[in-house]
Parts: C-alpha cells; structure tokens; sequence
C-alpha cells in the first residue's frame, strides 16, 4: 500500500502544474495587455507618392493634413516619400513593419502594391488616396472630382474673351480623364460653342513632376487661342500656373488652394480635400473609431470645391460666382449629374 511519501509527490506534482498554468495565464493577460497598449500607442503613417511632399498640390495638401493632426494632438507619426516606382511594395512592408497604424498611402498607382500587402499585416490598418482596395483592413478614399471640375469649367467659360479654354494633365490615366471631363463638361453648359484643348504630359510616372513640359504644353495651348488653363497635373502644374502668368492669361490650380502662388493671375482653384482625408484617417485611428471600406469624398461632403479669397476676388465676378454656386447647389442635391468619366471610360462632351 502506498506510503505517505508518494501521497506527497503526488500532491507537488499537482501543486505545480496548477503553478505553470496560473503562470501562464499571468503571461497571456500581460502579453495581450501589452499588445493593445501599443495598438493604442502606435503612430500613424503616410508614403507620399512620387512628385515630392512639397508639390504645391496632392502631396503637399496630404502632408498638410498630416501635420494639422500634430498641430492639434502633440502626437508624432512616421512618413516616408517615395522615389521610384520599384520602391512602393519594400516602403509599404517596412512602415508596416515599423508599427505604423494606420498606413496611409497616397496615389492610385500604389493599389495593385497595397491589394497584395494588406493580406501580410491583418493587424494593420491601411488608407489608400485615389483608389478602390478590396481588402478588409483598407480604407478607400475617392473623391468626386468631376463635380469639382465642372464648377471651375464654368468659370474658365465664363472668363474666357477667346472662346478656348484649356486643360493639362499629368499621366493619363483615368482618373485625370476624369477632371478634365468634368471641366469640359462644366466649360459647355455655360458656353456649348466653346473649344476645350486637351494635353496629358505623359504616360509615365515622371508626368507629375516634369514643370518644363507643363509650360511647354502651354503655350501650345495658348498658341491655339486658349486664354484660361486648368492644370491638374501635381508638380508639373506649377510649370503651367507659371507659364499662364508669364503669358498673361488666366489658370486654375487643382488639389490645394494655389491662388497665392500667382495673386492676379489665378482664377481659382478646383479644391481636393487631401488634408482632410490624411487627417480624418489619424484621428479616427487615435480615437479608435478607423472603419474600413470606401469612403466617397464628394461636393456634398465638402471633399471638392472652389477657392475663392483675397488672391483672386477680382478675377470673379459676382454673376460668375452666383452661376457657380446656383450649379453647385444643383450637383448637391442631384438635380444636376456630372457625368463621372471613369464609369465606362467615356465623356459626353
């Protein structure tokens, strides 16, 4: 019969797995806390697409934002600007990699790079700027920008002595197809009879940020009798808005609010609220309210618009503005529809 000592090494067995196991436990419930300590510690990102962060236009509306959000919250977030098209999958990984929460990617050309990223971090949430992802841990931010461009369409028309109006693009894809048929679009409800040329830069990356061709393509437009230009073309606008200045006719800047860059010379600027989708996308993510799946910034929701201040009140006169904004009410309400190129790759007009 079993003697007092085995009676005794039964009872430390026992005692200890009940040890390892509270012990465990202690470990999990730490681990886990830890975890969700630094979800909610971690710092938000933003990859800046190529052209550079200081682009007068896309980039630099983003980085704006971007740095609202640290103007208001003390808080730090992590940024990294691309330089090449074959860095986009690497820079993704690493900001990933680094604990960045969220990611926000700016550009439609990184959506094939991010569709095959995302599935790799399922605890990481990602933004992407211009594009559509599909995957359950992205945020797809779009905007309306051909409701937009038919508001600044207007004005050129309603500006324009030479009946021409003009449009450069950057690389011609279709989401710049997209502006510049909205501003053709807006151009032909004012005036049906008025001439709307249009050049894209290239077919290539390097179209954002190429300012010599932007004036070049220029003033072959202005050759052309084209007394008002649209730009919307990132770096390469500057070059535009340049041109239009030195030649004397009038411009529209695109993205941010470029009127300051040429006082007097700048009619008005087609707004695309970047900063505010950089910013949105921070601050939910701090408030732990981030919520995946598309998000439309359209005319409605103040995602697009018009710029008018001090740099250009003498360009636009007060019919012209009550034409715009009459129209503008009439696109919010959907009493007016913009025909949005990229649904079937055409334009009406």
């Amino acid at each position: 019969m079993p003697g007092p000592r085995a009676e005794s090494l039964s009872d430390v067995r026992n005692q200890r797995e009940i040890a390892m196991t509270y012990t465990t436990k202690i470990l999990a419930t730490a681990a886990a806390t830890a975890l969700t300590a630094g979800a909610a510690l971690a710092e938000p990102g933003l990859i800046i697409d190529l052209g550079g962060k200081f682009d007068k236009s896309f980039n630099e509306s983003a980085y704006e934002g971007a740095q609202r959000w640290v103007e208001e919250t003390g808080g730090t977030y992590m940024e990294t600007e691309l330089q090449s098209e074959a860095q986009r999958e690497q820079t993704i990984r690493r900001m990933a990699e680094r604990g960045a929460n969220p990611v926000v990617v700016l550009g439609f050309a990184n959506a094939s790079t991010l569709e095959k990223v995302a599935p790799d971090y399922p605890e990481t949430n990602f933004a992407i700027v211009d594009m559509v992802v599909d995957q359950p841990n992205v945020q797809s931010i779009v905007f309306s920008e051909h409701e937009g461009s038919y508001l600044v369409g207007m004005m050129a028309a309603m500006a324009s002595e030479t009946g021409t109006v003009s449009f450069v693009g950057g690389m011609d894809v279709p989401l710049i197809r997209k502006f510049a048929c909205g501003y053709a679009q807006g151009a032909k409800a004012v005036n049906p009879d008025i001439e709307v040329v249009q050049n894209m830069t290239g077919t290539t990356p390097a179209a954002w940020n190429d300012p010599v061709k932007g004036g070049e393509l220029t003033r072959a437009q202005i050759s052309q009798g084209a007394d008002v230009v649209f730009a919307a073309a990132g770096g390469t606008g500057v070059g535009v808005l340049q041109t239009a200045a030195d030649e004397g006719i009038l411009a529209i800047g695109v993205d941010s609010n470029q009127n300051a860059m040429h006082p007097g010379s700048i009619l008005t600027s087609m707004t695309k609220r970047v900063d505010n989708a950089v910013y949105d996308a921070f601050t939910s993510a701090e408030a732990g309210s981030f919520e995946t799946g598309v998000q439309v910034k359209d005319l409605a929701s103040e995602g697009v618009g018009y710029a008018m201040d001090e740099n250009n009140a003498d360009l636009v006169t007060s019919e012209m503005q009550a034409a715009v904004d009459e129209a503008a009410a009439k696109i919010r309400s959907g009493e007016l529809a913009v025909h949005d190129y990229t649904t079937d790759d055409s334009c009406p007009v």
